[in-house]
C-alpha cells in the first residue's frame, strides 16, 4: 500500500479554476479524517480538484461529467504552454463587458461544436476569473449563461502553478475520464481510497445549484451514490463522501411524534415512516428536501440479533 502524499511548500498546487463546493478551505478538515495508506486514488467528481493536488497520489482515477472540465485537465497535462499563451494574449487586453460577452460567445461555439481543445480549455479559464462569482453555470442547451463580474484587468492564470500543475498528471500515473461516476468507479477494488464531492443535496430552493452540466444531479442520483457508497464499502474499499447537513429522523414516541410532524411539516406519507413500529425506516431530511429510506432487517437474520440493541430480548 501507498501512504497518501501531503505537498511541500516548494511544490505546492492550487486548483486552475474557481469551483462551487470546492474544498481548499476545508483540506485540514479532509485530511485529519481520510485513510493514511490505500492503493489507488479515485475522485468521482473531480471539480476544482484541491483534493488531488494536495494528495498528489502516485496512481489516481479522476472523472466528471463535465466535458469542458475534463478537457481542462487532458489539456493542462498535453498542451499547457499552448493554454497558458491564449490565456496570456487574452489578458493583455483590458477586459470590458462588450470583450466579456464576445469571450463567451466563442467559447459556447467551441461548446457546441464540441471542439475540446486547447484554445476551449484556455477559454474557460478566463471566463471563470471574469464572471460572476467564479460560477460555471449551463443552461438546458448546455452552454454557459454566467455574466460579467466588472473585472478589468489582472492575471487570469499563474504560470508556474499549471506548470507544476502538468507536470504532476505527465508524471504519475493519472487516468482521465468524463462519465458517470458509477462507470467510474467499476475498477475500485479492496483498500483503494475513494473521495466522493457530489453535488450536494440541496437544503433549501435557493441553495439548489446543481447546474454544472445540463443534465444537473437528481434526487435518484444522490440515491445510486448512496448505493454504491455502501457496495464499495463492503469489498473493503476506504470511502469518504462530503455533503451538506442533514438529520436522520427515526421511530418517534406518540408524545414526540406530532411535534416532530409539525417542525419539518410533515405530510401523513412522511409521517408513516416514523411509527412503522419496526427498526430500519425513517426520513432524512435536508433543508427542505425530505427523503423517505426504508433499510428494515428480517429478525429472523444474524445480522438482525448482532445490531439489535434490545436487552429485553432472548438471543439464542
Amino acid at each position: 500500500m501507498r501512504s497518501s502524499v501531503i505537498t511541500d511548500a516548494e511544490n505546492h498546487m492550487r486548483p486552475v479554476l474557481k469551483w462551487a463546493g470546492g474544498k481548499t478551505q476545508l483540506l485540514d478538515a479532509i485530511s485529519a479524517r481520510m485513510p493514511t495508506v490505500y492503493n489507488d486514488y479515485y475522485e468521482p467528481f473531480i471539480g476544482g480538484g484541491s483534493v488531488l493536488l494536495f494528495l498528489r497520489p502516485e496512481k489516481a482515477y479522476i472523472n466528471d461529467t463535465n466535458e469542458q472540465l475534463i478537457n481542462l485537465y487532458i489539456q493542462i497535462r498535453d498542451n499547457a504552454e499552448s493554454v497558458i499563451e491564449v490565456v496570456t494574449e487574452l489578458d493583455s487586453s483590458p477586459c470590458d463587458k462588450e470583450m466579456y460577452y464576445r469571450i463567451r460567445e466563442r467559447y459556447n461555439t467551441k461548446i457546441t461544436s464540441n471542439e475540446l481543445d486547447f484554445e476551449c480549455a484556455a477559454l474557460m479559464i478566463w471566463i471563470n476569473k471574469h464572471c460572476f462569482n467564479g460560477l460555471y453555470r449551463v443552461n438546458g442547451k448546455g452552454t454557459f449563461n454566467v455574466p460579467y463580474n466588472n473585472r478589468i484587468a489582472g492575471n487570469s492564470i499563474d504560470d508556474m502553478n499549471l506548470m507544476r500543475i502538468s507536470e504532476y498528471l505527465r508524471g504519475a500515473e493519472v487516468q482521465i475520464s468524463c462519465s458517470d461516476f458509477e462507470d467510474a468507479c467499476k475498477k475500485v477494488k479492496e483498500n483503494d481510497f475513494v473521495y466522493f464531492d457530489s453535488p450536494y443535496v440541496p437544503q433549501s430552493e435557493t441553495a439548489d445549484f446543481t447546474d454544472y452540466t445540463k443534465d444537473g444531479f437528481s434526487l435518484r442520483d444522490h440515491e445510486r451514490l448512496a448505493d454504491l457508497f455502501r457496495r464499495l464499502d463492503r469489498i473493503g474499499a476506504k470511502v469518504m463522501l462530503s455533503n451538506s447537513e442533514f438529520v436522520v429522523l427515526l421511530q418517534q414516541k406518540k408524545t414526540d411524534l406530532d411535534k416532530v410532524i409539525e417542525l419539518f411539516n410533515l405530510s401523513p406519507s412522511q409521517s408513516s415512516y416514523l411509527k412503522t413500529g419496526e427498526k430500519g425506516t425513517g426520513l432524512i431530511v435536508s433543508g427542505k428536501k425530505i427523503i423517505p429510506f426504508d433499510r428494515r432487517i428480517s429478525k429472523d437474520s444474524s445480522i438482525y440479533n448482532l445490531c439489535q440493541t434490545d436487552f429485553r430480548r432472548d438471543v439464542t
